[in-house]
């Protein structure tokens, strides 16, 4: 396991017993960026950086029972905790890393990534990652419940220009890993980048 994995899971592990009780607001904001998807019944998603699966209900609502929903996290704690909370019921959890999905190529119609894109070793690499798995024309959701700003006052630290979510940083680097970027909103109340895999 390298450093990164190492110090994620650390992050994680510390936190994943008390992760759902410091965020219970959190749902419908997830609801709403998975609504914003457009995933149809039957179509296949993966929630990438699962954490606890707060998302896989309402990505299970919207696929249907006919849907192939997965769960992806690094930390054992965390997925530990979405069977506590019966989110297994929703998707399948993978214990993986998203750098190296044991996934086919072009298998799914969507990822969804909640406040995935900062813990990810190589970004662009791993941007790759989730494309191959993606079929061309699918989508991917980078997401958060709040914005850059808001996310930055609350650990206490400046917003920077170098925030890789930050869209001048987001675009060309979506972009050199097989995505276009295709909405992209930053408010207090979320963030929530859309992009479309490219052939």
């Amino acid at each position: 396991m390298s450093d990164e994995q190492t110090r994620v899971q650390d992050f994680f592990t510390a936190r994943a017993a008390d992760w759902d009780s410091r965020f219970p607001d959190d749902g419908p904001a997830y609801a709403a960026a998975v609504a914003e998807l457009g995933l149809r019944t039957g179509d296949r998603v993966l929630d990438a950086g699962c954490g606890t699966g707060r998302a896989l209900p309402p990505l299970r609502a919207a696929v249907g029972p006919s849907g192939v929903v997965l769960g992806a996290d690094l930390t054992p704690a965390m997925l530990r905790e979405a069977v506590r909370a019966g989110r297994d019921r929703d998707g399948q959890l993978l214990l993986t890393d998203v750098a190296a999905l044991p996934l086919c190529s072009r298998s799914l119609d969507a990822v969804f990534g909640a406040g995935l894109i900062s813990h990810l070793g190589s970004p662009a690499e791993d941007l790759r990652e989730l494309a191959r798995v993606v079929r061309p024309g699918g989508v991917l959701a980078l997401f958060h419940p709040i914005g850059r700003a808001a996310l930055a006052a609350r650990h206490g630290r400046p917003l920077t220009p170098q925030d890789l979510r930050a869209e001048p940083n987001l675009r060309p680097l979506l972009a050199g890993s097989g995505w276009r970027l295709t909405s992209y909103v930053d408010e207090d109340s979320r963030f929530l980048a859309l992009a479309v895999r490219e052939d």
